[in-house]
């Protein structure tokens, strides 16, 4: 057995859930041409949600990776549900009317529902633990925090929120550094990899054809859709481009409307059964548009993640940044000792709203998660699949959303992107 510990060639630094998930299958690459109902390019959490549902209804799916599963964002990201859309509700109705939004909300509470059925069918654990806090990192937002509890209690259906003044936050968190804001004991937060592979395993088991290291080259249409590879070319009556933050400008579209940034995680060694931080374990996400999100694993490691980057290159020492964004939330923690440092593409969008269309009769995609993609990118496969199947059509929901490009073309768009994100890191701090 080789010593060798495999390294993602997309994605900077090996991930500490790379470390704890036990064994990490391996699916063979594709040998040759191969035929069938509905081709799946891109094995995150919305591709093999969607070929897992496919096949589960007796459809025969090929699905695709150019790298091994979980090597993109759905393997290492932050591991957290959270409620509801990216866009916050009463931001979505302002925009949309009420009814709109709350149809996205309902939608999302279907999708933590969906997240741990698949798992209870399969037979797979996840590490889930309960519990999200939102706190405020600046006093003014406080109100509009108490505002969204009170419309999300009221009106939305929705009691497992409330809001938390600052002591009471303070001390949730184990710090002082931010003021009051919200404990939503409806939600929670997993082990994304450990989620991949139970996923991986169960579509496998419902009987699609799983591919690794095997990337899409190109997209022809004739009278089917032809997937070409370097090793064989895939036929299909429909396809499903789930690629986020990788999609590699494959269509047009998505090169315009789709963007990856890059956000970085750093692990610590497993923190003192006593320790005064996250003492009942929620996950948390912060206010700011660069948001710090963290989080106690199970065996007590303090998992920070915060950095981002906006151009194309990875900064050279990702664990640096990271602990001083630990130092400025516990101080104390200024010199803990890192075990892991990594990082990956998130794919945003302008509104912060997932990108769902059929670009073309049968030739669907779906990104954009804008870092709410743990539970809303497995749902959002689910549903396509469904409206494949002619079961419901509950994805025009995020079909019909207004997602505009992004100014300046495909040559503007990166400089453009980093002032804009750059001009935003900022406002946090003033």
């Amino acid at each position: 057995m080789s010593n060798h510990v495999y390294q993602s060639p997309i994605s900077p630094g090996r991930s500490w859930y790379e470390d704890s998930c036990g064994s990490r299958p391996a699916y063979p690459g594709l040998g040759g041409d191969v035929d069938c109902d509905v081709v799946v390019v891109g094995g995150g959490f919305c591709g093999l949600s969607a070929a897992l549902h496919l096949a589960e209804a007796g459809t025969k799916v090929v699905l695709i990776d150019a790298h091994r599963f979980g090597d993109g964002a759905s393997g290492r990201n932050g591991g957290q549900m959270g409620s509801g859309q990216r866009a916050g509700p009463l931001e979505l109705e302002e925009e949309l009317g009420f009814e709109r939004s709350k149809a996205l909300w309902d939608m999302a509470e279907d999708a933590k529902t969906s997240l741990h059925n698949i798992a209870d069918r399969y037979g797979f654990d996840f590490e889930y633990q309960h519990g999200q806090l939102t706190p405020m990192h600046k006093q003014r937002y406080e109100t509009e925090a108490r505002h969204e509890v009170e419309a999300l209690t009221t009106r939305y259906g929705y009691g497992k929120i409330e809001y938390l003044d600052k002591e009471t936050m303070s001390a949730a968190l184990g710090s002082e550094h931010y003021f009051g804001g919200t404990r939503d004991t409806g939600t929670g937060h997993i082990h994304p990899m450990k989620y991949i592979i139970g996923l991986a395993a169960a579509a496998a088991k419902a009987g699609v054809e799983l591919y690794e290291n095997t990337a899409a080259v190109s997209i022809k249409r004739g009278r089917r859709i032809s997937i070409q590879t370097k090793t064989g070319t895939i036929s299909a009556d429909r396809c499903l481009l789930a690629l986020n933050g990788y999609h590699n400008d494959l269509r047009p579209e998505l090169a315009s409307r789709v963007l990856p940034i890059q956000s970085f995680i750093g692990a610590t060694i497993p923190l003192p059964d006593n320790t005064p931080i996250l003492p009942n374990g929620e996950a948390v996400d912060d206010s700011r548009f660069v948001v710090r999100y963290f989080r106690k694993s199970k065996d007590n490691r303090l998992l920070f993640g915060g950095r981002e980057a906006y151009g194309k290159s990875t900064p050279g020492d990702i664990e640096r940044t990271i602990r001083k964004q630990i130092a400025e939330i516990y101080p104390h923690l200024a010199d803990v000792e890192m075990t892991h440092a990594w990082g990956g593409n998130v794919a945003i969008t302008m509104p912060r709203m997932p990108y769902i269309r059929e670009l073309e009769p049968g030739l669907w995609t779906a990104g954009g998660f804008s870092g709410h993609g743990v539970m809303m990118s497995n749902h959002t496969g689910r549903l396509i699949a469904e409206q494949f199947l002619g079961k419901t059509d509950h994805i025009k929901h995020l079909q019909d959303l207004n997602i505009p490009e992004f100014p300046g073309g495909t040559l503007f768009r990166n400089p453009l992107k980093l002032l804009a994100l750059t001009w935003y890191a900022m406002l946090d701090r003033i």
